[in-house]
């Protein structure tokens, strides 16, 4: 069984790896929180992407294939809150950074209006709430598990895969966010961020932006398509 699937093992890595808001957010607040905060946010996408592995194998993504107004509403909603991520960090690109115990607290995105550094669970929560913004997400796990899980009696049935699947989703997931949340915490990562605060939040801010426009004018294409 392992062999057989060692082929989605690689693709869900390559799908974690590849640049997108969950990245974004987790780089930022590895840099501008702490360690540990970006550790959380690790978890917060590892939990969303084993509920949407879970969604993809009880075969619940049809609805968002066939129940096209549930797609695109879920996917304008997405982009709503990426936007409001984005100007999160735009608002806060130049409110300069103060220190807590040597390490600057949070600004921007996810932070609090008394400037305290965020909570590990506000942490979480927010990291959560991005990986799950984007449906279309439970649709590539669907894809990947169409196209390459086998034939259902090597597995001994659903059961099995249900058992197996989503929790390395979410040690692939969380651990790939981890590697990133350890990368971007280190002193070097930091004291740059700190050379160019302003204009690392306002880019970052346009590239969660930009995804959260381009979630939203996916949906409407669709909705206009489906007409």
């Amino acid at each position: 069984m392992l062999a057989s699937l060692i082929p989605i093992l690689v693709a869900l890595l390559l799908g974690a790896m590849a640049p997108g808001p969950s990245f974004v957010l987790v780089t930022r607040t590895a840099v501008t929180q702490s360690r540990r905060n970006g550790l959380a946010a690790a978890a917060g996408m590892g939990v969303g992407g084993a509920f949407f592995g879970t969604l993809a194998l009880l075969g619940l993504t049809a609805l968002l294939t066939q129940v096209a107004w549930l797609n695109i509403a879920l996917r304008l909603v997405g982009g709503l809150y990426l936007l409001y991520l984005a100007l999160r960090m735009w608002r806060g690109a130049g409110t300069p950074l103060g220190t807590a115990a040597g390490r600057p607290p949070a600004t921007g995105a996810g932070m609090p209006a008394d400037g305290r550094a965020p909570s590990l669970a506000r942490a979480f929560v927010v990291a959560l709430a991005t990986q799950l913004s984007n449906p279309k997400t439970a649709i590539a796990y669907a894809s990947i598990f169409a196209a390459l899980l086998p034939a259902q009696p090597e597995f001994e049935g659903p059961p099995l895969l249900l058992l197996f699947l989503p929790p390395v989703i979410f040690l692939i997931e969380a651990g790939w966010y981890s590697v990133v949340a350890l990368a971007f915490s280190l002193e070097a990562p930091r004291r740059a961020y700190l050379r160019a605060k302003g204009g690392i939040d306002r880019v970052t801010g346009t590239v969660m932006g930009a995804l959260g426009l381009r979630l939203m004018a996916d949906a409407v294409r669709d909705a206009a398509l489906a007409r």
